[in-house]
């Protein structure tokens, strides 16, 4: 599933759940919060309500909250007049009002201070902005999209975050989940990130070696869709002859687990191609059911020993017949 230029890429039953609510929800200007770890792709699925919504020909304007001290921060989205303070030598707008018939999207605003979240409240309710050193407020009219890492229950409950502006952020939210929780799109995402780099870096890298598939397969990628977008980045740059091996992956790779694991465990061998040698999808099998058997059946321990996500090691468990 593609959409755009910025594309939202995947097959998985999740994103096709998400498209649909994007697609529901962009052509009103409802709020929208977005939800989830860092590096699902939050920011593309902002942009991709900006670019299905009614503001689509506005501006669309993108600021990180935890990415800017909180001093600079107010200025930077309510602006300020010349002379409010050292260094103001001209009146500037903030992003607030650049954003004035288009939308806005605050990443990471779960790390804005309580005094910024109660300017923001009054953005939301009353649609005005008020400039630093100003005494008269502005009317602006823009659509406001926020995401953030955190549990905001979490942040309302210890006192960081205000409830009330939670409210008004949670009208509709959208939870994207981890990559390791969406296998079915890592290939879809190879590609997509493999035609995207080589356009950029003007290679032409077609191929990809079935030990590089399987690692990044198995592999469960703690910084999400962030890192496999620059895990693929960092390949297409080294290959060369149009395929990518395992030497042009990024040195922290993690080995090829499933076939490191067999060389440790020295299992015995079967016969079911001659010569002593067994299938790689019969070592497979039997490498999980040792594992389950080690980790007493605890399907979350046995995934990381194996090196993979819970959602491979149930599919895997499901393919080759193995009792959960």
């Amino acid at each position: 599933m593609l959409l755009g230029e910025k594309n939202i890429v995947g097959k998985s039953p999740v994103i096709k759940k998400i498209y649909n609510i994007v697609a529901k929800v962009a052509p009103t200007d409802s709020t929208v919060l977005l939800t989830g770890e860092t590096g699902v792709g939050k920011g593309v699925f902002a942009e991709a309500l900006h670019r299905l919504s009614k503001r689509a020909a506005q501006p669309f304007v993108s600021i990180n909250c935890s990415a800017i001290p909180e001093n600079l921060l107010e200025s930077e989205l309510f602006g300020f007049k010349k002379g409010s303070y050292t260094g103001a030598i001209a009146d500037k707008k903030g992003l607030m009002e650049e954003a004035n018939h288009g939308t806005i999207f605050l990443d990471e605003i779960g790390d804005m201070s309580l005094s910024l979240q109660s300017k923001m409240l009054r953005v939301l309710e009353n649609g005005e902005v008020r400039r630093i050193g100003e005494t008269e407020s502005k009317k602006i009219d823009v659509r406001i999209i926020a995401a953030t890492n955190k549990d905001l229950w979490k942040e309302i409950g210890a006192g960081r975050f205000r409830e009330d502006l939670f409210f008004r952020l949670n009208v509709v939210r959208i939870h994207v989940p981890p990559l390791r929780e969406r296998d079915e799109d890592v290939l879809m995402l190879i590609r997509h990130f493999m035609e995207k780099y080589n356009a950029e870096y003007d290679k032409n890298v077609i191929t990809i070696a079935d030990d590089v598939i399987t690692t990044l397969m198995n592999y469960d990628y703690p910084g999400n869709v962030r890192e496999l977008s620059n895990i693929v980045k960092h390949a297409v740059i080294f290959s060369e002859k149009g395929v990518i091996t395992k030497a042009d992956l990024p040195s922290g790779m993690p080995a090829q687990a499933l076939l490191e694991a067999s060389k440790i465990e020295n299992p015995e061998k079967g016969e079911i191609l001659g010569g002593g040698f067994e299938t790689i999808a019969g070592m497979e099998k039997r490498l999980i059911t040792e594992t389950l058997k080690k980790t007493s059946n605890n399907h979350t321990i046995a995934a990381r020993k194996l090196g993979i996500s819970r959602s491979t090691l149930w599919r895997k468990m499901k393919e080759y017949g193995i009792e959960k």
